[in-house]
């Protein structure tokens, strides 16, 4: 192998731009030629290629973002657009490709190795949804930011003494609120996984009150049925009867923005490294991500196929702890 490309699809992660930096610093020193492509799947249908060499990447690893950018790529989704970006890549005598995302990004990086090219995938996205890596890129800097917020809610709620409902990103899976919701001492805790019902939820926090706590929180997952603004809604139509109302903090895309911490670098730096190294050794078809402690291979056709499970027991000490 003497050519290898490298994209960040999807949604942006912090320490993306750390996994860049390793794939191309440890390809020059393996003695390949890396290019990067910009504006993930859109930019590779598109022949957008640039040379990255070791000076391209310095001083991004501190970087949010993808200095690469992404795009949604709706074109990429059909077989027509699947061979115009093989045909992209043949055309520029690349040999490899390195793709940085989450479950979507993945979903075309197999689509490709199923095309016979090789493909190896990095795990990034801070929804932490992705089957085969715990955590993935992005999940622990994510965390930290929901985490400050709910801190300094907390505050506010306690000094007014009211119910606050903070709400996270992480689309249809529940991993960010439930752990936000458990490390930040939440009082209650709505993720998709679980069904909610607003009449306990009201339940709960008057409960809280009257063990004498001077605030409420409530960590609310934006893929739930009763997202923040739906609980906020069904609180504010029923005040007379349950005697409050709900303050609202919807996070958005500010859990994205953040620099990633020292977790999120690392194990983007060792990540990306090993991406290239099963390149370099023939094995692809593959995603890299981290399990039991260590960096670990899981077959694309394995992580497409299957749906990361949340941790019940955590909801349950979540629950056991609010008290």
């Amino acid at each position: 192998m003497k050519r290898l490309a490298v994209l960040t699809s999807g949604g942006d992660a912090p320490g993306m731009n750390a996994a860049i930096r390793a794939v191309v610093r440890v390809g020059l020193e393996k003695g390949l030629e890396v290019l990067g492509v910009r504006r993930g799947y859109a930019g590779l249908i598109a022949g957008e290629f640039c040379p990255l060499g070791a000076r391209d990447v310095g001083g991004i690893i501190q970087r949010g973002g993808t200095i690469l950018g992404s795009a949604r790529c709706s074109e990429f989704e059909a077989e027509a657009g699947q061979r115009q970006a093989l045909e992209r890549l043949h055309q520029q005598g690349i040999e490899g490709l390195i793709v940085i995302g989450g479950s979507g990004s993945q979903a075309g990086a197999y689509a490709l190795a199923r095309m016979g090219f090789p493909v190896v995938g990095v795990a990034s996205t801070i929804d932490n949804d992705l089957y085969g890596s715990e955590p993935s890129i992005g999940v622990d800097t994510a965390l930290n930011i929901a985490l400050e917020a709910i801190d300094r809610l907390k505050v506010t709620a306690s000094s007014h003494q009211r119910a606050f409902l903070v709400e996270v990103m992480g689309r249809q899976c529940g991993y960010l609120a439930l752990v936000a919701g458990l490390t930040g001492g939440a009082e209650a805790i709505v993720i998709p996984e679980v069904e909610a019902d607003p009449e306990a939820l009201a339940a709960e926090l008057h409960a809280a009150y009257e063990r004498g706590k001077p605030h409420a929180i409530v960590v609310v997952a934006e893929g739930a049925y009763y997202n923040a603004t739906r609980l906020a809604a069904y609180f504010q139509e029923h005040q007379k009867r349950l005697g409050f109302e709900l303050r609202v903090t919807i996070l958005g895309h500010v859990q994205r923005g953040g620099a990633p911490g020292a977790f999120d670098r690392l194990l983007a730096t060792r990540l990306g490294a090993a991406a290239v190294e099963h390149l370099i050794r023939g094995e692809h078809g593959l995603l890299v991500g981290w399990l039991n402690g260590e960096v670990a291979a899981t077959p694309l056709s394995e992580v497409v196929k299957n749906k990361k499970a949340l941790d019940p027991r955590l909801l349950e000490l979540a629950r056991i702890l609010a008290k």
